[in-house]
């Protein structure tokens, strides 16, 4: 009578022993393909931990026979396309008088290239009317994922949902979706050695003293080629920029990672955007509603992917580049003020603010006439906002300056002492500050954009704040 009990009690401790050996099966599947799982989540959007519960789910772990013997981790079938290795097993496939028929499924020379095919096959055009709406879904829902993997028809199980999200829950595949093994703009010192992909594209970096001619003849494209994938080439352009992006291939007509939209950082181009991601720039206008050669402000939001805006982003205007994003007086951390570069003018408002508050006012020790650097015993000036600075009393007698005409309640804009002129011949710097441009640069010096391009070696007009450009 006892033997029952017994009975029991064995095959409760065999499930337990199999349910943890099965366990210990699926966490080494997860160690092995979670970094080609990742990696696929950046490149095409498919989140991480939806990949790695499906192959869980289709391979048995990597344990199944198509997994074992043709690497097919996914189950995917042949279908009328597929030129590569093939695999015949009985599935879920009929004939015309309902007898089950061995169904063909295609092979891979690694699991690896499964995990990449599963990817292709799911962005597929040709059936983006069956999967096409997934890439429009959070990529970090994988719930979502998962019961819009069994709508479309991915799995003939009516709990096929519930099983990917079971796996997924019970792993925690999805830490993985907040993971990156990649970079979307990768640092140029790490590529500049050979040919990298971004977004599916190939690209190269231009090396010191390169030209276009010289680097078409090392990655082994044309000229003219090179000039058709990349809006900034001229065919008249002989010498490139060190550490410039050049696509070796056509740029996408959209993002296929994860991100959807880019927000615009201050001075910014389209064209610079367009690289980033390596997508057309005619594409990213287009799905913008931006017409060519405009531009947006800083902060707006750049579709990447996906069916138009309904509104285009704001534009950045003139006055934008014109207008300096600090008012206020430069200061050393030593309280003088900063006369490195000249402070550039500001329209007076069009209408008087109510209850303005005024900045603090700045203390300033000016240079006196021919020294450099500032006299110890120089005497003190307090700039308030609104008012001209009080002189100081003059060493030695001098004329009164007239005071400036004034209209209407404005008071008289406040001058700011100029930096000494640069000896003949003397390059001139100016340090970037966030929100200028090339073209607000070019008017405080009086020059053209193209002559500060010219001088720095640059080949687009993408500025980078703390960057030190020549402008004279």
């Amino acid at each position: 009578m006892q033997k029952k009990p017994q009975l029991l009690g064995l095959l409760l401790i065999l499930s337990f022993s199999a349910f943890a050996q099965m366990g210990e099966i699926q966490l080494a599947y997860i160690e092995r393909y979670k970094d080609i799982a990742i990696r696929e989540m950046e490149r095409a959007g498919i989140p991480a931990s939806i990949k790695l519960a499906q192959g869980i789910l289709e391979s048995d772990s990597g344990q199944s026979t198509l997994a074992r013997r043709v690497n097919n981790h996914f189950g995917i079938k042949c279908g009328a396309n597929w030129k590569g290795e093939t695999f015949y097993k009985e599935d879920d496939d009929y004939n015309d008088q309902g007898q089950i028929v061995k169904s063909c499924f295609r092979g891979y020379k690694n699991g690896d290239a499964s995990y990449v095919a599963h990817s292709e096959f799911l962005r597929d055009p040709a059936k983006a009317f069956r999967y096409g709406f997934l890439f429009r879904l959070d990529p970090k829902d994988y719930q979502r994922w998962a019961y819009g993997l069994r709508q479309a028809g991915y799995a003939t199980s009516a709990t096929y949902s519930e099983q990917l999200i079971t796996l997924i829950e019970r792993y925690q595949l999805y830490r993985f979706d907040n993971m990156t093994l990649i970079d979307v703009d990768t640092p140029t010192e790490i590529v500049a050695v050979g040919i990298l992909s971004n977004n599916d594209v190939r690209y190269t970096v231009v090396n010191k003293g390169e030209r276009l001619e010289d680097l078409a003849r090392r990655v082994d494209v044309s000229v003219r080629n090179l000039i058709s994938y990349n809006e900034n080439i001229q065919l008249d352009q002989n010498n490139l920029t060190e550490g410039e992006r050049v696509y070796l291939q056509p740029k996408r007509n959209s993002y296929r990672g994860q991100q959807k939209f880019h927000s615009v950082e201050a001075g910014e181009s389209m064209f610079a955007i367009s690289q980033k991601y390596a997508v057309k720039l005619s594409k990213l206008f287009k799905r913008n509603r931006l017409e060519n050669g405009q531009e947006p402000r800083a902060n707006e939001k750049i579709k990447l992917r996906g069916c138009r805006v309904k509104e285009p982003p704001a534009l950045r205007s003139a006055r934008d580049e014109t207008r300096p994003t600090n008012t206020t007086a430069p200061v050393l951390p030593n309280g003088e003020l900063d006369m490195e570069e000249p402070a550039t003018d500001v329209r007076p408002p069009t209408s008087r603010p109510t209850s303005p508050t005024p900045p603090p006012p700045v203390t300033v020790k000016p240079e006196m006439p021919g020294n450099t650097g500032t006299q110890p015993d120089a005497p003190v000036i307090i700039i308030s906002p609104g008012s001209q600075p009080a002189k100081p009393a003059p060493t030695t007698p001098a004329p009164a300056p007239k005071p400036a005409p004034t209209t209407g309640n404005n008071p008289p804009p406040v001058v700011q002492p100029a930096p000494a002129p640069p000896a003949t011949g003397s390059p001139v710097y100016h340090t970037v500050i966030s929100g200028e441009t090339l073209y607000a640069i070019s008017r405080r010096y009086n020059t053209t954009v193209e002559k500060i391009k010219q001088l720095n070696g640059l080949t687009t007009d993408t500025i980078s704040v703390g960057a030190r450009l020549r402008v004279q």
